[in-house]
C-alpha cells in the first residue's frame, strides 16, 4: 500500500491489490483529484473524494443495476434534503410524528395543531412528513413560515398537504429510510402522536438511536389523546415484555416522557435546552456545553451521583479544548467534561435533566 493510499484510508479490498492494480488505482486517484478540483470544491474534499471512490468501488465490484439505482436515488434524495435544510441549520426544530389517518374533526388534530403553534411562537420550526392527518395539523399549526415537510411518495398518498404544498421548505422522498433520516437528523426534539405501523416504527427508531448513542441526546414526548391511554398501553407492553426480560434497561424509560398535558409536552422539549446546549466527544472525553456550568461543589455532587457512568475522575469544569478552539465550536458556552461509558444513555439523560435544574449564577456587581 502506498503512502498516498494510507492517507486516503484505502478500503481493505484495495489494500490487497497486486502491484499492477495499485498503479492503476494511483492513476484513478489522480483523476479523482482532478475531478474534485474541477468542481470548485474547497471544503471537506477528503470526504468528496472518498464518495467518488466508493462509487468507483461499486462499479469495480460489478453491482447490479437495481443496487446502483438505489444508491444513486438515496444519495440524490439526501442531497436535495441537505440543500433544503441548509438555510435553517441554526434554528431549533421539532419533528411531529403521527397518523396520516387522523381526521381534521378529531380532537387529536386540534391538539397537534396547538402544539405546533406553540413551538412556532417559541421560534422553533416544525417538521412533519408533509402528508395528511397529524402531519397536516402540524404544518397548519406552525404556519407557512415555520413549517417544513419531508414527504414520501406513495401510491395512495402522493400529494403533500395543502399547508406545505409548493413550499420551498418541502422535499419529497422515494425511500422511507432517507425520509426518516431527515425527519430525525435535523431536529432538536420530537413529539410522537398515536399512529399505526409507520408511527410506531418511527418511535422505536428514535428510541433505538437514543438508546445506542447513535443520535445526539434529544427530548422525546409521547402525547396521549384526550381521555385515552394509547402510550400507556404501549409502555405496559414494553415494561412487561421488554424490560422484564432484560431486553432493554428500565432506565431507558428516561429517554421519553408520556403526557396528555400540552403544557408539559412543550416544557419537556423547551426545558431540555434550558441550560444544556450540546455535547462533543474528544477522544474518550465527552464535553458537555452549557449556558452556565456547575461550580466545583456541584461537580463533586454530580460526580458522586453519576459515578456509575463515568470514570473515577468524575465530572469536571473545563475550558474549550484545543480542537474546539481551532474550529470556533461554541466558545461562548461554559463546559463540563467526563469520560462517559457510552452505554447508559438513560442515565445520561438524567444527568442532563439535573444540569438543566442548576440555579443560575448570581449576577456579578459592576
Amino acid at each position: 500500500m502506498t503512502a498516498r493510499d494510507a492517507e486516503r484510508g484505502t478500503p481493505a479490498s484495495v489494500e490487497r491489490s497486486t502491484p499492477a492494480s495499485v498503479v492503476a488505482d494511483d492513476r484513478l486517484m489522480a483523476l479523482v483529484d482532478a475531478l474534485v478540483v474541477e468542481t470548485g470544491a474547497t471544503r471537506n474534499t477528503d470526504l468528496v473524494k472518498a464518495m467518488v471512490e466508493s462509487t468507483m468501488q461499486l462499479a469495480r465490484d460489478g453491482a447490479d443495476r437495481l443496487d446502483l439505482k438505489l444508491a444513486r436515488s438515496a444519495l440524490a434524495e439526501m442531497a436535495d434534503a441537505f440543500r433544503m435544510f441548509a438555510p435553517y441549520k441554526d434554528i431549533r426544530k421539532v419533528t411531529i410524528f403521527g397518523s396520516a389517518r387522523t381526521a381534521p374533526s378529531d380532537a387529536l388534530y386540534d391538539r397537534t395543531r396547538e402544539l405546533a403553534r406553540r413551538f412556532a411562537e417559541a421560534g422553533w420550526m416544525v417538521i412533519t412528513g408533509a402528508g395528511p392527518g397529524i402531519m397536516a395539523a402540524g404544518n397548519e399549526g406552525a404556519g407557512r413560515e415555520m413549517a417544513i415537510g419531508v414527504n414520501i411518495r406513495l401510491p395512495f398518498e402522493a400529494q403533500p398537504n395543502a399547508w406545505i404544498a409548493d413550499d420551498e421548505k418541502l422535499v419529497e422522498m422515494k425511500y422511507f429510510f432517507t425520509r426518516k433520516l431527515m425527519l430525525m437528523k435535523e431536529s432538536s426534539g420530537f413529539l410522537v402522536l398515536p399512529g399505526g405501523f409507520g408511527t410506531l416504527d418511527e418511535c422505536f427508531e428514535l428510541l433505538t438511536l437514543e438508546q445506542t448513542g447513535k443520535a445526539e441526546p434529544a427530548p422525546i414526548v409521547l402525547v396521549e389523546p384526550p381521555g385515552e391511554r394509547y402510550w400507556e398501553g404501549w409502555e405496559r407492553f414494553v415494561t412487561e415484555h421488554v424490560y422484564s426480560r432484560g431486553l432493554a434497561d428500565p432506565l431507558d424509560a428516561a429517554l421519553y416522557r408520556i403526557t396528555d398535558d400540552l403544557d408539559v409536552a412543550v416544557e419537556e422539549i423547551l426545558g431540555f435546552y434550558a441550560n444544556y446546549h450540546s455535547r462533543r466527544f474528544i477522544g474518550r472525553t465527552m464535553v458537555v456545553r452549557l449556558h452556565h456550568a456547575p461550580d466545583e461543589a456541584a461537580c463533586a455532587e454530580l460526580s458522586r451521583r453519576f459515578a456509575d457512568i463515568c470514570t473515577p475522575r468524575g465530572i469536571w469544569r473545563t475550558e474549550p479544548y484545543a480542537v474546539e478552539r481551532a474550529s470556533g465550536d461554541h466558545l461562548e458556552l461554559e463546559r463540563v467534561a467526563m469520560e462517559f461509558d457510552r452505554f447508559h444513555q438513560g442515565r445520561l439523560r438524567q444527568l442532563i435533566d439535573d444540569l438543566n435544574t442548576l440555579p443560575e449564577p448570581e449576577p456579578r456587581d459592576g
